[in-house]
């Protein structure tokens, strides 16, 4: 799997938590987040392009060590931090690198996924809060995603920062995920493209409006 993105063990003293936040799906507000067709300039000339404004981004919230580095971060600990704010570092796949460049903008929102774990599975949701820029790590020799090949003037490696907002209203296993993604692609249902299940091993996914909508109602459910 690809390397996770995450190092740092937040410090305790940040700020007191926000009073927690009511999650929307597009049906109940006015937005533009919606996935749209967009003109991507490809090598031939533009082409149509899915445009996504919501994503879903893996993280461990148990501890392992890389390196000599915890690997550990999990939803509770962006809340912990500064401004419940951190950049979301260390992705080393080129195509969840594409989409932190290129796709994944200021005010879009992501699922937060704990992955690697006991129980994986969607805990909360987080706000972009700074679009793609070059990630430090890439550089820093001592850091588990040191990359000797990145060069400071032609960086390979983008991040960028995530803002936590609200839990779920309950944990959303892959479990029950995937069971659902099973049934939709057999009968038909939103889920049945995922890209979860059809590109699970990347770190940094999109998530169509459809999708994101039908796991918020699904959390607000009972098991």
């Amino acid at each position: 799997m690809p390397p996770r993105k995450k190092r740092k063990v937040a410090d305790s003293s940040a700020k007191e938590p926000a009073k927690k936040q009511k999650l929307t799906t597009a049906a109940s507000k006015s937005t533009s987040s919606f996935k749209a067709k967009g003109k991507v300039k490809g090598k031939n000339g533009e082409v149509d392009k899915p445009v996504y404004t919501h994503w879903l981004m893996k993280s461990e919230p148990e501890s392992r060590i890389e390196n000599g580095i915890d690997m550990k971060f999990g939803f509770d600990d962006l809340k912990s931090c500064p401004d419940q704010t951190e950049h979301w570092d260390g992705v080393r796949n080129y195509q969840a690198r594409n989409f932190l460049r290129d796709e994944i903008k200021e005010g879009h929102q992501t699922f937060f996924y704990h992955s690697n774990c006991k129980e994986p599975g969607i805990i909360g949701v987080c706000t972009i809060v700074r679009s793609g820029y070059h990630d430090h790590t890439q550089f820093d020799k001592s850091d588990a995603h040191y990359d000797s090949s990145s060069k400071p003037d032609n960086p390979k490696w983008y991040m960028v920062d995530v803002k936590y907002k609200a839990p779920l209203d309950r944990f959303v296993p892959l479990s029950e995920l995937k069971r659902l993604h099973q049934d939709h692609v057999a009968k038909g249902g939103p889920l049945k493209n995922m890209a979860l299940f059809t590109r699970a091993r990347l770190s940094v996914q999109p998530v169509s409006q459809e999708e994101w909508d039908f796991i918020i109602e699904l959390s607000k459910t009972s098991v």
